[in-house]
């Protein structure tokens, strides 16, 4: 299955204050992206660890009512932080409040400095994954129980690489799979995915292959859309938020989409 090349930002929800997070919006919308992100962390994830920090769905809320065209979502929802059932009701309103324009992106988890300090228990990397497999069923059968329903069939992404136990969820369960590392990476991680979807009866390319991204087009682009990528994330902190990569890449994809690629 072909996917249209899109292109989307990560604004880390951190070192800022929230009128410089809004704003930050405000410019990717009209830098033409595709989709806005946040993720779904307590805590910095880089520069001071106890810098300024806010949360990710209620942010979603509010960016549903601040925009208009981007899709948005978490890169992503940590399943450890919600119960599915609850979480598939957040989705579904925010759902309705953007519009039908939320991606609902979700992951086993893996900073352990959030867990420790709310109060949840980190476990082991497998038992996180497992905890996310068993959340799946949960979670797509809330949303179809919601009254009212979501506006749409909300796309569901799914963040990780373990190959014997992610991949098979993702091909289980995900419209995109999102994915950090260069083209050799996304290559044998893609085929697998492939081996993964054929073992549970499903065609795993109709799943987009999403990666992040922080060199110029010019330098990545054509090697990962050739290994199957066509969502680009590039990852912004607070509290500036500089767009100019970001700006590029919009550039590529309209150039290419203008040349008929």
């Amino acid at each position: 299955m072909t996917h249209p090349i899109r292109i989307a930002v990560q604004l880390q929800p951190q070192h800022a204050e929230y009128t410089q997070i809004r704003d930050a919006v405000l410019r990717a919308e009209d830098a033409g992206v595709d989709a806005i992100f946040n993720w779904d962390h307590f805590f910095p994830l880089s520069g001071d660890p106890d810098g300024k920090h806010f949360e990710c769905w209620t942010m979603l809320g509010a960016w549903a009512e601040q925009t208009s065209r981007v899709e948005i979502g978490a890169l992503v929802t940590c399943n450890s932080y919600r119960n599915p059932e609850l979480l598939a009701d957040m989705a579904r309103t925010v759902d309705h409040i953007s519009g039908g324009r939320l991606i609902l992106g979700i992951g086993a988890g893996w900073f352990e400095k959030d867990y420790d300090q709310l109060g949840y228990e980190f476990g082991t990397a497998g038992s996180r994954i497992a905890d996310l497999a068993q959340a799946m069923p949960r979670l797509t059968a809330r949303l179809a129980a919601g009254n009212p329903a979501p506006t749409r069939q909300i796309p569901v992404m799914i963040g990780g690489g373990g190959e014997r136990k992610t991949l098979r969820i993702v091909a289980e369960h995900a419209d995109i799979w999102h994915t950090f590392g260069g083209v050799d990476v996304l290559t044998r991680k893609s085929a697998i995915l492939d081996d993964h979807g054929a073992a549970v009866g499903r065609d795993a390319t109709v799943i987009e292959r999403s990666v992040g991204v922080s060199k110029p087009p010019e330098a990545v682009a054509d090697a990962l859309v050739a290994a199957g990528a066509t969502l680009f994330t590039i990852g912004v902190s607070g509290p500036d938020y500089d767009l100019s990569l970001v700006e590029q890449w919009v550039r590529w994809r309209d150039a290419r989409a203008a040349a008929g690629a």
